[in-house]
């Protein structure tokens, strides 16, 4: 007697494998969608992109960590979020670097005499150092007076922008 043949196994067809993400989806916008996830307010995750812009291209070297670190807990922001974006803006810090210390040392009073150049601060650090560091400093000074000046239109823009678009995706979100 032969036994009988068990029922047939439906077939599954199982979806492809999703494409890789691209790195823009991979490195900022996933972790900042994790971080609204998180419950960060669309307002908080706004207020976080704008200062993250704007700290991120600060015209220091070195400073942004710690600036970053001190407005988030202040304002009681993402610490990490807030790093995050800052630090994805060092490209835009570096090509605004000599710009803004150029335009902050003519702020300052140096005259085109006293070019703020490679060549000018090399010979002034071997012939003066003072004076090298006295026209770094004052040319600083300058560059983060002008960054300040642009920094405070481009938060405003950024955070009433992009407010209404984390709103927006929080209520997709909901009904989803």
């Amino acid at each position: 007697m032969s036994t009988p043949l068990p029922p047939p196994i439906p077939e599954t067809t199982s979806a492809p494998p999703a494409p890789p993400a691209n790195w823009l989806r991979r490195r900022v916008l996933g972790p900042l969608l994790s971080l609204l996830r998180q419950g960060l307010s669309p307002s908080q995750l706004a207020l976080t992109v704008a200062l993250g812009v704007a700290i991120g291209s600060i015209p220091l070297l070195g400073a942004i960590t710690t600036v970053a670190t001190l407005v988030a807990l202040r304002l009681r922001l993402n610490v990490a979020a807030l790093q995050l974006i800052s630090h994805l803006m060092t490209p835009l810090q570096l090509l605004l670097l000599i710009p803004l210390l150029r335009y902050g040392a003519r702020l300052m009073g140096n005259t085109q005499k006293n070019e703020l150049t490679i060549a000018h601060i090399r010979h002034l650090f071997s012939s003066d150092w003072r004076g090298a560091l006295r026209l770094l400093w004052q040319a600083e000074v300058g560059a983060m007076a002008l960054w300040l000046l642009g920094a405070i239109p481009v938060v405003l823009v950024l955070y009433f922008g992009l407010r209404p678009v984390f709103k927006r995706f929080v209520k997709e979100r909901q009904v989803a």
